[in-house]
C-alpha cells in the first residue's frame, strides 16, 4: 500500500535509542537555518527500510513544526565496508548541488561517534508517497504505469550524470566492477553465515561460482556502461510527489558507487523476476511468472523507457548475468540483515526475522533465471519501423498518410476561422488600438477589445494555447474530470480545445501577425505562462481564486523575476527575499520588466525570490502569488522598449516593500522555483517563437505588396534583382525557422520539456534572429516609412529584438545547445 512519509513513523526502538539532547546541541550548531528557539523537539523512527537506521527529527518553533531526517550507522558489530553513511552523504551532496537528480538536500555529516554512538548525517525531510509494495495495490492502472515509467526515467537521469564534472570521479574504481562485486558479496555472505551463525545455503555458494565464470567481457576495462550506480534502486526507495506521478527523492544510497549501470538497472527490475511475499505458494516468481498487475508495463517496455531516456543500448547481451548478480547480491544483503536480527541490532522491525528465508528464495530464482533459454527479446519493443505507427497513435493531430507537420482537419478548420477573424476584426482595429495607445488615455482598455474577446469565445477561438496534459490536471482538480463551461456562455470552454503544442503552433503563428491579436484570444504573454504555472502546480484553492478568472479573461497577470541590480539571465543572482514569518511570507525587493503589470486589469503577480539564501544554488528560489493590490507593492514607472511603452499592457518597475502575503500563496513549496520555471518556460516560451514566424510572414506580405506598388530607377522595386534575392532569402529563413519550431513543439509533446530542451533552445535562438532579418529587409523596402510608426513593422521589429533577451539571452540558449553536443560526443 502507498503511505505518506509521515505515516511511516513510529516510536524509536529501544535498541536504537541515543542521546537526543546531544543530538539537538549538534544540530543547532551545524544545520543552517535550524529553528530557534524551540518549543519542542521529538525523535521518531522510520519503520521502512532495513539497513541504516533512519529517524525523523521534529522541531516545533513559532507555531510550526519543521522536520529533518537523520540517518546513522547501526550500533554494535557491523560488517566491514557496510553502512557507509559518509559515502551516502558525499553522493547526495554532489547530486543535490550539481544535478537535477531528485535527492533530498543534505545539511551536515558527523563522523564523531561520541555524539549519538555512531556516525550520522542530517538531510531534508520529504513528504510524499512511498509505495512499499511493488505491485501497487489500490492504485489505478494508469497511475501504476506512470509510477513505473517515472522510476525508469529517474534511474536514467541518475545514470546520465557526468561524475567527473560533479566531483565524484574518485567515488569508486571503474575497472573490474562485476568481478570485485561478486567477490565482495560472497565475502559478506560468508561473514554472515556458518560457524554459529545462520546456516549457509549451498546453492548460494554455487551461484557465486557461476557468476565468476560469466563476468562481462569488458568488465576489466570499465569502458562500457560504467558510471554512477545507486545499488538499491527500486520503487520503495523512491518518494513520489504528493499530487503528481513524479519522483521527488531517491533514498538509501548506502550501496552507491561507480560501476556497471546495467547491473543497477537489472536490480530495479527484480519485481518482474521474483516475489518475496512469504505466503505459502509453489513459486516465488515475479510479474513475468504470474502476470503483470494491470497498468504496470511489461519488462521490455520498462527497459525501453529507460534506454530511451538514458540513451543506452538494449541490454540483451549481458542481461542474464546482470539479473543473476542482482539476485545474488540481494541474497547476501538479506543474509546480513538476518544475522543482525539474530544479534538484535537490525532496523526495519519484524520483517527482519524473515530475511533469511528471503535470501534463499532469491538464490532459487537466480538459478531458475540462469536456466532459461532466453531472457529478453533481441530488440526493444518499439522498432524504428513501428515508430511511425506509435507517433500517429500518440499524436492525434496527424492526418492519416501525411507528414507529422501537416495540420489535421480539426486544426485546419480552426486555422481558417482564425485567419478570417484576423481579417474581419483584428487588422481593421489595429489603427484604433494604436491611437488609444498613443493618447493620454493609453493606460485604459479600448472598449472594443472586450467585444472582440466575446466574439472570439463564440467562434471557439479561446484559450487555444492550453496543452491537453495541463488541462487534464485542472479538469480533475477543479471539475472532477469534466470540462468546464463558464457561467457566461455555454460555448466558452475554459480549458481550451484540447490541442497539443504542435497543433497550437499552426494557430499561434497566425496570432503573431499582429501585436494586438494574442490577448483577444486569451493567448498572450505573460498570462499564458502564468496560467500554465497554475494549471501544472497550483493548488485547488489557488486555481479557484486566480486561474479561473484568468481563464475567463476577466483579469490579467504579471511575472516578476528580472531585477535591475543583477544579471537576471542567471536566475541564481536574484536578490528579492521571501521570508517566512509564521503563517505569512514577507517579500522585499526590486523588480523591473514585469510585463503586464501596468494593465489596469492586472490583479495577480507571480514573484520569484529567494526563501533560503544558504541552500544549494538551484534550491534557493521560490515562486509565490502576490495580489497586486497588497500593501507594499509599489508600481514605480513603465519602461520603454525602443520608445514603445506597449500601453495598456506595459512593462513595469515594481518595488516590494515588506509585502505580506499568506503562506498558502507559495507555489509547490519552498525551493521549487527553478523546477516551476523549467515547466513554465517550455510551452510558454515556445509560443514566442511561433508568433515570430507569423510576424515574419506579415513582414514578407507587406514587403511584397510595397515592392509591387513602388517604382525606383525606372522599374518596379519587385523587378530589381536585389529585392528578388532578399525575398528569396526571407522565404528560406522563414521555412527553416518554422520547421525548427514545429519540431521543437513536436518533441515537447512526445518527450517532455527536459528532453526537448536542446531543440527548444535552438528555436529560441533561430526564431527571433530570423524575424529580425526578415523585418529588417521589409523595413528597407519601405524606406523611411519602414522606420516610422505608420506601419506595424517597427513595432514588430522591436518586439522581435526584445525576445533575444526577454526570452532568455541567446548566449544562455547557445550554451545549452553546445553542452548537449559535448555530452553527446562523450557518450
Amino acid at each position: 500500500m502507498a503511505k505518506l512519509t509521515s505515516h511511516l513513523l513510529r516510536e524509536v526502538h529501544p535498541a536504537q535509542c541515543f542521546d537526543e539532547a546531544a543530538l539537538l546541541r549538534y544540530a543547532a550548531a551545524h544545520v543552517e537555518g535550524f529553528p530557534a528557539p524551540l518549543a519542542g523537539f521529538a525523535v521518531r523512527q522510520f519503520g521502512h527500510g532495513q539497513s541504516n537506521p533512519t529517524f525523523c527529527l521534529e522541531c516545533a518553533a513559532q507555531g510550526a513544526v519543521k522536520r529533518y531526517v537523520l540517518r546513522k550507522k547501526p550500533p554494535g558489530v557491523i560488517l566491514q565496508s557496510a553502512h557507509a553513511v559518509e559515502r551516502e552523504f558525499e553522493v547526495l551532496k554532489a547530486l543535490g548541488v550539481h544535478t537535477d537528480v531528485p535527492v533530498p538536500r543534505v545539511f551536515c555529516l558527523c563522523t564523531d561517534a561520541s555524539i549519538i554512538g555512531t556516525p550520522f548525517y542530517i538531510m531534508e525531510y520529504l513528504e510524499g508517497w512511498i509505495y512499499s509494495d511493488n505491485k501497487l495495490p489500490g492504485v489505478s492502472p494508469q497511475k501504476r504505469k506512470a509510477i513505473y515509467i517515472a522510476a525508469a526515467k529517474t534511474l536514467a537521469a541518475l545514470h546520465s550524470v557526468d561524475v567527473d564534472s560533479i566531483g565524484l570521479q574518485k567515488f569508486g574504481r571503474r575497472d573490474n566492477y562485476c568481478k570485485r562485486q561478486v567477490e565482495r558479496w560472497e565475502r559478506q555472505y560468508l561473514a554472515s553465515t556458518g560457524e554459529g551463525k545462520p546456516d549457509r545455503y549451498q546453492p548460494m555458494l554455487d551461484l557465486a561460482g557461476w557468476l565468476k565464470q560469466h563476468i562481462p567481457k569488458d568488465d576489466s576495462s570499465g569502458a562500457s556502461g560504467t558510471g554512477l550506480v545507486h545499488g538499491d534502486f527500486r520503487v520503495d526507495n523512491l518518494v513520489f510527489h504528493p499530487e503528481e506521478d513524479r519522483v521527488i527523492g531517491v533514498l538509501d544510497w548506502e550501496l552507491s558507487t561507480l560501476g556497471n549501470q546495467m547491473c543497477d538497472l537489472a536490480y530495479s527490475c527484480l519485481p518482474y523476476i521474483v516475489d518475496l511475499t512469504l505466503e505459502e505458494k509453489k513459486s516465488y516468481g515475479g510479474f513475468e511468472h504470474v502476470g503483470n498487475p494491470e497498468g504496470i508495463p511489461p519488462l521490455p517496455e520498462y527497459l525501453a523507457a529507460y534506454c530511451s531516456a538514458a540513451g543506452k543500448p538494449w541490454p540483451v547481451a549481458d542481461w542474464k548475468f546482470c539479473v543473476a548478480f542482482s539476485l545474488f547480491r540481494g541474497a547476501s544483503i538479506y543474509a546480513g540483515i538476518y544475522h543482525r536480527f539474530i544479534l538484535g541490532n537490525a532496523s526495519g522491525g519484524d520483517s527482519a526475522k524473515y530475511a533469511g528465508k528471503r535470501a534463499n528464495i532469491l538464490v532459487d530464482r537466480a538459478w531458475e533465471f540462469i536456466n532459461r533459454r532466453t531472457v529478453l527479446p533481441e530488440r526493444p519493443p518499439l522498432e524504428v519501423s513501428q515508430q511511425k505507427l506509435v507517433d500517429e497513435k500518440e499524436n492525434p493531430y496527424l492526418m492519416k498518410g501525411q507528414g507529422k507537420f501537416v495540420p489535421s482537419q480539426k486544426v485546419s478548420e480552426l486555422r481558417n476561422k482564425l485567419i478570417k477573424f484576423m481579417e474581419d476584426h483584428i487588422y481593421p482595429m489595429e489603427n484604433e488600438f494604436y491611437k488609444l495607445a498613443l493618447s493620454n488615455a493609453r493606460w485604459t482598455i479600448h472598449p472594443q477589445e472586450e467585444n472582440l474577446k466575446e466574439a472570439a469565445k463564440r467562434e471557439g477561438l479561446w484559450n487555444l494555447w492550453i496543452p491537453f496534459d495541463s488541462a487534464a490536471r485542472a479538469r480533475e482538480l477543479l471539475f472532477g474530470g469534466n470540462n468546464c463551461v463558464s457561467d457566461g456562455n455555454s460555448n466558452d470552454l475554459l480549458l481550451g480545445a484540447g490541442l497539443s503544442n504542435l497543433e497550437y503552433g499552426h494557430l499561434c503563428e497566425i496570432m503573431g501577425r499582429s501585436v494586438w491579436a494574442p490577448q483577444i484570444f486569451n493567448c498572450g504573454a505573460p498570462d499564458t505562462g502564468n496560467m500554465e504555472v497554475l494549471l501544472r502546480y497550483g493548488t485547488k484553492e489557488q486555481q479557484e481564486k486566480w486561474l479561473i478568472p484568468l481563464l475567463e479573461g476577466k483579469i490579467r497577470s504579471g511575472f516578476a523575476m528580472t531585477e535591475p541590480q543583477v544579471a537576471s539571465s542567471d536566475a541564481t543572482n536574484i536578490e528579492c527575499s521571501i521570508t517566512r514569518q509564521g503563517e505569512y511570507y514577507i517579500i522585499n525587493g526590486k523588480k523591473w520588466w514585469t510585463s503586464g503589470a501596468m494593465d489596469p486589469r492586472c490583479k495577480i503577480l507571480i514573484v520569484m525570490g529567494k526563501t533560503d539564501f544558504t541552500a544549494p544554488k538551484h534550491k534557493q528560489q521560490s515562486m509565490i502569488l502576490v495580489d497586486i493590490n497588497t500593501p507594499g507593492v509599489h508600481i514605480k514607472r513603465p519602461l520603454l522598449v525602443f520608445g514603445f511603452d506597449d500601453a495598456p499592457h506595459g512593462h513595469a518597475e515594481i518595488i516590494f516593500d515588506n509585502v505580506r502575503v499568506p503562506a498558502k500563496n507559495i507555489l509547490l513549496g519552498e525551493g521549487r522555483g527553478f523546477e516551476i520555471a523549467q515547466g513554465r518556460l517550455g510551452p510558454g516560451r515556445l509560443h514566442h517563437c511561433m508568433r515570430l514566424i507569423g510576424a515574419a510572414e506579415r513582414g514578407m506580405d507587406m514587403m511584397v505588396e510595397r515592392a509591387l506598388k513602388r517604382r525606383a530607377f525606372g522599374k518596379m522595386i519587385a523587378e530589381h534583382g536585389s529585392f528578388l534575392s532578399d525575398l528569396a532569402k526571407c522565404r528560406i529563413e522563414v521555412e527553416q525557422a518554422r520547421l525548427l519550431v514545429l519540431e521543437a513543439a513536436d518533441q515537447l509533446d512526445r518527450l517532455g520539456n527536459k528532453r526537448a530542451r536542446g531543440i527548444i533552445a535552438m528555436a529560441k535562438v533561430a526564431a527571433p534572429n530570423m524575424a529580425l532579418n526578415v523585418l529588417d529587409r521589409a523595413m528597407q523596402v519601405h524606406g523611411a516609412g519602414g522606420l516610422s510608426s505608420d506601419t506595424v513593422l517597427s513595432h514588430l521589429w522591436a518586439t522581435a529584438r526584445t525576445l533575444r533577451i526577454a526570452d532568455g539571452p541567446d548566449e544562455v540558449h547557445l550554451g545549452t545547445i553546445a553542452k548537449l553536443e559535448v555530452r553527446r560526443a562523450r557518450m
